[in-house]
């Protein structure tokens, strides 16, 4: 059985990828949070929360995007975004980039607040059952950023284990990084490729037809590669499985 919400409003971050490259994550999840009851609200002039320039050592211009971030999630409520990546770079790195300026405080206040998807279903409103159907067999790669720097790790796997007809089978180093890491993959191309092969092998073995994950970087990079190897395997965002799992192939 669904869990019902009380009336609650949400700030959707959808990210910079979602909004340029995949918008139908976002807007699955739109359907999922609304599904609960939540009404959802994307303030105007929301880009870009600094991940990339901040890991590319650009701390200037992470501190003027991030800064703006700031401003405008200011008394937004609770921030959800389906990504652990840049849910990482709030929740770990903004006290980092904003400790001793005058934007600390605020960055604090933010961090107390954000959310990823998955956490803010199962962790805040106590939802692991949404109602998702699909039928065939899906593994879980556990995106680097949201297992090692915010714990991300069961929120997702009891989602999926509610979907119905779908089996949740095991995945060998579903922890270990798919050799994306952002800019990593294009100045260590050579070291991306064999950790992408290694998790692409792994994939294969475990005979699933979907293998899901809650960052759409890493969908990228896992779906690039099993593209062009000729895989039947699908690589999916979580939200899209939650939210239409029926049409998730």
């Amino acid at each position: 059985m669904t869990y019902r919400s009380p009336r609650r409003r949400v700030t959707l971050f959808v990210t910079c990828i979602v909004d340029k490259i995949y918008p139908e994550i976002g807007k699955a999840a739109v359907a999922l949070l609304e599904q609960q009851g939540i009404e959802i609200h994307v303030p105007r002039g929301l880009t870009c929360c600094g991940q990339m320039a901040f890991n590319a050592g650009y701390r200037d211009d992470a501190y003027a995007i991030a800064g703006r971030t700031l401003e405008v999630l200011r008394h937004q409520g609770d921030v959800v975004l389906p990504s652990g990546s840049c849910s990482a770079m709030i929740r770990h790195l903004y006290p980092e980039l904003f400790h001793g300026t005058a934007h600390e405080a605020v960055a604090a206040d933010l961090v107390g607040r954000s959310y990823e998807l998955t956490e803010y279903l199962v962790d805040v409103l106590g939802v692991t059952n949404v109602g998702a159907q699909f039928p065939g067999r899906i593994a879980f790669h556990d995106a680097c950023h949201g297992l090692r720097f915010i714990g991300l790790q069961t929120q997702g796997r009891q989602l999926l284990s509610h979907v119905a007809d779908a089996e949740l089978v095991p995945l060998t180093g579903c922890d270990e990084c798919c050799g994306f890491g952002g800019l990593f993959a294009v100045k260590q191309s050579a070291i991306s490729e064999a950790m992408l092969a290694r998790k692409l092998q792994h994939i294969e073995e475990s005979k699933a037809d979907l293998v899901v994950m809650g960052d759409a970087s890493c969908m990228t990079q896992i779906a690039g590669g099993l593209n062009r190897g000729g895989s039947h395997v699908r690589a999916r965002h979580i939200v899209e499985v939650l939210a239409n799992g029926a049409n998730a192939r």
